[in-house]
């Protein structure tokens, strides 16, 4: 259903959902990542990707669980999250209105983005 892993050379958060998740599922799934990140030692401003290339959408339920268990989430400083799906990418957009978030279509595009150092402000 999903995996994630914390990821200290890059500072990444590495996420994959493989499958679709119903509303006790999304629970499960938001209390073991919070307790996770809990004891990886990530801080605010971690680089964030979800990689759900191998389902299209979640259902509206449990995507609404995910969403208001993970409100109070420690913040990344950028977020990518892959997805080919056109449906999948108006529900990203719908819920994650996060100016530092990006769609992909391959991970290894968000990689490189993620990765990049951070713009500087002139």
């Amino acid at each position: 259903m999903y995996a994630y892993d914390f990821r200290h050379d890059l500072n990444l958060l590495d996420i994959r959902w493989t499958g679709l998740f119903t509303p006790e599922i999304a629970t499960r799934y938001a209390r073991e990542l919070v307790d996770a990140f809990r004891r990886s030692g990530f801080r605010p401003g971690y680089r964030l990707r979800i990689d759900m290339s191998d389902i299209a959408v979640q259902p509206r339920e449990a995507i609404m669980t995910v969403h208001e268990c993970l409100r109070d989430f420690p913040r990344a400083s950028r977020i990518a999250m892959i997805n080919r799906s056109a449906i999948g990418r108006q529900q990203i957009a719908r819920l994650m209105t996060q100016p530092y978030l990006r769609v992909f279509d391959r991970a290894e595009d968000s990689l490189d983005w993620l990765t990049a150092p951070e713009e500087v402000a002139a």
